[in-house]
């Protein structure tokens, strides 16, 4: 029964609390108590603050007992990813060189949001250092682990948040996306994952440029219908955003299930320039048959982009410079080898070389602009390979470089700006989950969501859990 309660989704736990079948405190009790039980083996959280969650579930026991319930979340239980700032608690982005010991009396956009609409935030999951790869350890926190099988990778760079909601540790979750790091480890652990549009979700404080314009905040949940309630809230305005839309909140829940009949869609297996795995190009195929089951067209069409992975990696790695400046000499080398290697004068683009990346990205971005005036939306995998063994960075054989080579089909739609979202898609014949990528016009993220639960439904995955 407990294991039951754990895996229960947002809106479930929220009718369940209307109809007093159960108490925030309660299940606050159950999730806490399956983080005790599987954190130790899995290190999706880097900060658990029982005491605090308990106490912010009996305010909301409260609330419901004299039904004037506060906000959209009342009582569900969230965590957090440690590079959002959640006041009372250290943000040390899974770095050493970050010392704990200072005011932490700030919320970020997403935390604040959380918290006003009544959310038992629980603590803080496990991140890269920095959010700077597609998988999930750090030399301060360890390495996390896939619940499908903790021998393998949950992916990154928000990986303790998709694992914990693998694990049915939390309801909802809160991840980042600067190149895919909502999207890979919402398709490596089984979850559902949504980069909205930029500018959808504010995040402060504001990453370093050219960071700022390639991360975004994004809700992660077990279904569509939990992350379309928590896109709600986190697309609330935040004014420390100065790019952050300033009209929201996005609410979809009216026109989730409207489906995907008439839509226009085009498939593409690969972008057409990425060596995927064949089990994950013929589940990813198989998926797009429910897309025309369910009343669209698809045709199986490359939208015409280059490789962006050069482009990405000469605007990601500008940014080493302005961190290094930040540090003194000894916090350097408690960087990760990682950072160490790539934050260094041989990977700094020259400026004739970053504005050639920007003009890039800019015809990227104009061409998806022209290719979604024949298309609604554009399917593709997430990932060229399913999880792959946890502590290295990333696998062999999908180019030269494995650290990213194997995350491709993420980072161009960061670059343009578009919505897209990970939805799980079935599973390898090693029982490890695939993801298939939706991806709509900019600012569309109604079109990703809908399409994204009409999948869903056609296909539920959640009648499995991972065997811990």
């Amino acid at each position: 029964m407990t294991d039951n309660v754990c895996y229960l989704g947002a809106n479930e736990l929220l009718a369940a609390y209307r109809a007093k079948s159960l108490s925030p405190v309660d299940v606050t009790k159950a999730v806490l108590a399956r983080i005790e039980k599987y954190n130790g083996l899995l290190n999706c959280f880097c900060l658990v603050d029982e005491e605090r969650a308990l106490q912010q579930a009996r305010d909301s026991e409260a609330r419901w007992t004299k039904g004037k319930p506060e906000g959209a979340l009342d009582g569900v239980p969230v965590a957090i990813k440690d590079l959002v700032l959640a006041k009372g608690w250290p943000t040390l982005k899974g770095s050493r060189t970050i010392n704990p010991d200072q005011a932490w009396d700030e919320d970020g956009p997403a935390s604040a949001r959380l918290r006003e609409h009544g959310a038992v935030i629980l603590g803080k999951t496990t991140t890269p250092e920095f959010g700077t790869k597609g998988v999930t350890d750090n030399t301060l926190t360890g390495i996390t682990r896939n619940p499908w099988n903790p021998e393998k990778t949950p992916g990154g760079s928000s990986g303790g948040s998709a694992a914990a909601l693998a694990a049915g540790m939390c309801a909802l979750a809160v991840g980042t996306d600067g190149g895919g790091s909502v999207r890979l480890p919402a398709a490596l652990s089984g979850v559902f994952g949504l980069k909205a549009s930029f500018g959808v979700v504010p995040a402060y404080p504001p990453s370093p440029p050219p960071l700022r314009t390639l991360s975004h905040v994004g809700p992660m949940a077990r279904s569509v219908a939990d992350a379309t309630l928590m896109l709600r809230v986190l697309s609330e305005p935040d004014d420390r955003d100065w790019l952050a839309l300033q009209d929201g909140p996005r609410d979809f829940r009216n026109i989730l299930n409207d489906g995907v009949a008439g839509l226009r869609i085009a498939y593409s297996p690969d972008l057409g320039f990425a060596p995927v795995d064949a089990e994950v190009a013929a589940l990813t195929a198989d998926a797009t048959k429910v897309f025309e089951n369910l009343g669209a067209t698809v045709e199986e069409c490359d939208p015409g982009i280059e490789d962006p992975m050069d482009i990405w990696l000469t605007l990601f790695f500008a940014s080493g410079p302005l961190m290094l400046e930040q540090m003194e000499e000894d916090q350097v080398k408690l960087l990760d080898p990682h950072l160490q290697q790539r934050w260094v004068p041989e990977f700094t683009p020259s400026l004739a070389e970053y504005f050639a990346a920007v003009s890039a990205r800019e015809a990227m971005a104009m061409r998806m602009v022209r290719f979604h005036r024949d298309y609604d939306l554009l399917l593709t995998p997430v990932t060229l390979t399913a999880a792959f063994d946890a502590g290295i960075n990333g696998p062999e054989g999908y180019g030269t470089d494995p650290t990213f080579d194997w995350m491709r089909l993420a980072p161009a739609f960061n670059l343009t700006h578009q919505p897209a979202a990970s939805v799980p898609c079935g599973f390898t014949k090693e029982g490890l989950p695939v993801g298939l990528q939706v991806v709509g016009p900019m600012y569309r993220d109604d079109l990703v969501l809908r399409a994204s639960q009409a999948y869903e439904q056609a296909r539920p995955t959640w009648d499995r859990r991972p065997d811990l």
